[in-house]
């Protein structure tokens, strides 16, 4: 197993060698799979510099950096990807020659009730990026690439029959977030084909593990259960996700970027089909489980229904579908296992587990990101 900064990873794949070194600008890379993706590529490629851009909003989290704080190879701004001038200078003075593109709001929920949030940050973002990058590197570089993370999000949703989504799909967003993400996809191609601009995307399935903040699904799932609250889930919980470890996404970025071709689309996902309900289901199996394991969890988390004898299935509760809700989603990863060798490596229920043992040992790192805001944002969208 690897281990960086308290976030534990199986099943590791060891670091491909190079002809040089890189100097990467990361966006968004304290939030989820940023921070992830920073502390993967640290750990694997020593010699290369990286500088994380964020303007550390309610999901960004300075401190899942803190283990890199002191790494001379590692500087943090704190910024805005829409200031297109503060960009630029980060590229001139880091000599960046690599942008991995993860800043971007990302949860339906909210873009459903803000949606003008969501077009300035994923779709005018992303815009100001590639522009600062016409603006500085040099025209038609082959040594300077920019690699734009997005969504399966953006192809729509899928009936219960249907093949999983292909690279060819056709785009169908129907979220705000979703339509963000698809303009965004689009800009970068246009980029690449007006300007010369060096690009690669990847379209990736929902993802989970150490450092994701608790509004999605699973550490909403696992925080609520620690802290005795309901487990909402929306409809009838039948709605199906692929689920890919965040470990396996920052694999397959490292394959795109090392070996994928230019102006290329790349879908990433885990292989994993389950309803929110049987995820769910499964997650109170595990507390149940390390309860009856580990009798100092009770007394950390009295609340929890484990610690009075309960089950946590007790707290399931169904909530009011949201608008617009995608039945189902499905990557079919057959490109990225023919051209790029990848396969996701971490079995569901060994990074469920993981994923939970995370949570449950690193209680200061979430019990940091639940104050007010956050309470408040639970009970506009659960309990109205």
């Amino acid at each position: 197993m690897t281990i960086w900064s308290g976030a534990v990873f199986p099943n590791s794949c060891p670091s491909r060698g190079r002809m040089a070194t890189r100097r990467l600008l990361v966006t968004g890379g304290a939030g989820f799979i940023g921070a992830n993706f920073v502390h993967y590529w640290a750990g694997r490629h020593d010699a290369d510099r990286i500088v994380v851009l964020d303007l550390l909003t309610y999901a960004g989290n300075r401190t899942s950096l803190a283990a890199l704080e002191s790494d001379p190879r590692f500087r943090f701004m704190q910024g805005d990807i829409v200031d297109t001038e503060l960009v630029r200078a980060l590229l001139d003075e880091e000599n960046i020659d690599t942008i991995v593109h993860f800043a971007a709001e990302s949860h339906v929920d909210r873009s459903i009730h803000g949606p003008a949030d969501f077009v300035r940050t994923n779709l005018m973002g992303t815009a100001a990026l590639l522009e600062a990058c016409r603006l500085t590197w040099p025209a038609q570089s082959d040594s300077h690439h920019f690699h734009h993370v997005s969504t399966d999000e953006v192809y729509g949703t899928l009936g219960p029959d249907d093949p999983a989504f292909r690279e060819d799909k056709q785009y169908e967003p129907n979220s705000p977030y979703a339509a963000s993400k698809a303009g965004s996809d689009h800009l970068v191609r246009a980029y690449h084909h007006t300007y010369g601009l060096r690009v690669t995307t990847s379209n990736c399935s929902n993802n989970y593990g150490p450092y994701q903040f608790p509004e999605k699904l699973i550490p909403l799932m696992i925080v609520n259960l620690l802290t005795g609250k309901p487990l909402p889930i929306y409809g009838d919980g039948l709605n199906v996700r692929d689920w890919l470890h965040v470990e396996d996404h920052c694999v397959g970025i490292e394959a795109v970027i090392e070996r994928g071709r230019v102006d290329q689309t790349y879908n990433v996902g885990g292989g994993n089909e389950w309803t929110n309900l049987d995820l769910v289901h499964g997650l109170c199996d595990l507390l149940d489980e390390q309860f009856t394991a580990r009798p100092d969890l009770a007394t950390r988390f009295p609340d929890a229904p484990p610690a009075a004898g309960k089950s946590c299935r007790d707290q399931i509760e169904f909530v009011t579908d949201r608008p617009g809700h995608d039945r189902r989603y499905a990557i079919d990863g057959e490109k990225m296992a023919s051209e790029l060798d990848f396969r996701p490596r971490i079995g569901f229920t060994t990074g469920l587990r993981s994923t939970v043992d995370w949570y449950l040992d690193n209680e200061a790192w979430w019990r940091a990101v639940l104050d007010g805001s956050y309470r408040d944002w639970v009970a506009k969208q659960y309990e109205g």
